[in-house]
C-alpha cells in the first residue's frame, strides 16, 4: 500500500518502452492510484495502460488540468487526497509542474500542508542540459519565445544579456512545426561565435543533442519541423 501523498509521475518522452526511461517503482505506485489529475484524460489513459495493462482503466476518476480549467476548480480536486487516498499528476511528457499546468495544484497541495512525491523520469529540459556542455550551475528556462519578430529580438537581446552578465545558460522551446523557422533566425540575429544547442526527439530513436556555432549553424542543413525539441544558448 503506498502511502498518501500527491504523486508527480513522470511519462516518456518519446514513443519508447517504459522500461528505457522510467524505473519500475513508479509502475508499482501507479497500479494503487484510483485518482488521477491530468493534462489530458485520453492520453493519460493510454500510459496508464503501457503502466499496466492489467490496470481497471473504468474504476479510476481523472480531473482534466490544462490551460482551460477553471482555476478556482483545482482545489477541489484534491479531496481525495485530504480523505487519505494517494492521488497522481500526469502530464502529456515529461515531469509534471515543469513548464506544465500541473504546478497549480502542487502549489495548493503545498498550501493545505500535503505530502508531495516527486516521482523519477526523464526531463527534456535537464537531458538537453546535460548533453550540451554549457552552464549548469547557472541557467534559466524560457518556455515559448514570442511568435511577434520584435518581441522575439527583444528576447533574444534580454538572453545575450544573461549570458554575458550572468554567465547562464538559456533554455527555451518552440512549437515543432516553427522550430526551422526559429533556428533560422537565431542564424541572422545573434552573435557567430555564440553557441546554441540543439537537443531534438530526446530519449527518442532519433535521438540528437548537437552543440555549434551560430556560425556554424547558419551553414548547417537540417530539418526539426515535425520534433519535439529543447534549444539552449551559451557564450
Amino acid at each position: 500500500m503506498v502511502e498518501t501523498a500527491l504523486y508527480l509521475i513522470p511519462v516518456q518522452l518519446s514513443d519508447v518502452p517504459l522500461g528505457q526511461v522510467l524505473p519500475e517503482a513508479n509502475i508499482g505506485i501507479v497500479r494503487e492510484i484510483k485518482h488521477f489529475i491530468v493534462e489530458n484524460v485520453r492520453s493519460a489513459r493510454r500510459f496508464l495502460k503501457k503502466c499496466d495493462r492489467s490496470i481497471d482503466i473504468d474504476t479510476l476518476t481523472f480531473y482534466e488540468l490544462n490551460q482551460h480549467t477553471d482555476l478556482n476548480h483545482i482545489a477541489g480536486y484534491l479531496a481525495p487526497l485530504e480523505a487519505g487516498q494517494p492521488m497522481g499528476v500526469i502530464s502529456e511528457a515529461g515531469c509534471p509542474a515543469i513548464a506544465d499546468p500541473g504546478a497549480d495544484v502542487v502549489a495548493i497541495a503545498q498550501r493545505k500542508g500535503l505530502k508531495v512525491r516527486p516521482l523519477v523520469g526523464p526531463s527534456s529540459i535537464l537531458m538537453g542540459l546535460m548533453g550540451s556542455g554549457f552552464n549548469g550551475q547557472s541557467f534559466a528556462f524560457l518556455g515559448y519565445l514570442p511568435i511577434d519578430a520584435t518581441a522575439r529580438q527583444r528576447k533574444f537581446k534580454e538572453m545575450e544579456h544573461n549570458i554575458a552578465h550572468n554567465d547562464q545558460t538559456q533554455i527555451f522551446i518552440e512549437t515543432p512545426y516553427r522550430n526551422n523557422a526559429l533556428l533560422e533566425a537565431m542564424t541572422k540575429t545573434l552573435p557567430p561565435g555564440m553557441r546554441l544547442c540543439v537537443a531534438s526527439d530526446i530519449t527518442g530513436e532519433r535521438e540528437s543533442i548537437v552543440t555549434r556555432t551560430i556560425k556554424q549553424w547558419a551553414s548547417t542543413t537540417y530539418d526539426y519541423s515535425k520534433t519535439p525539441t529543447i534549444f539552449l544558448l551559451y557564450k
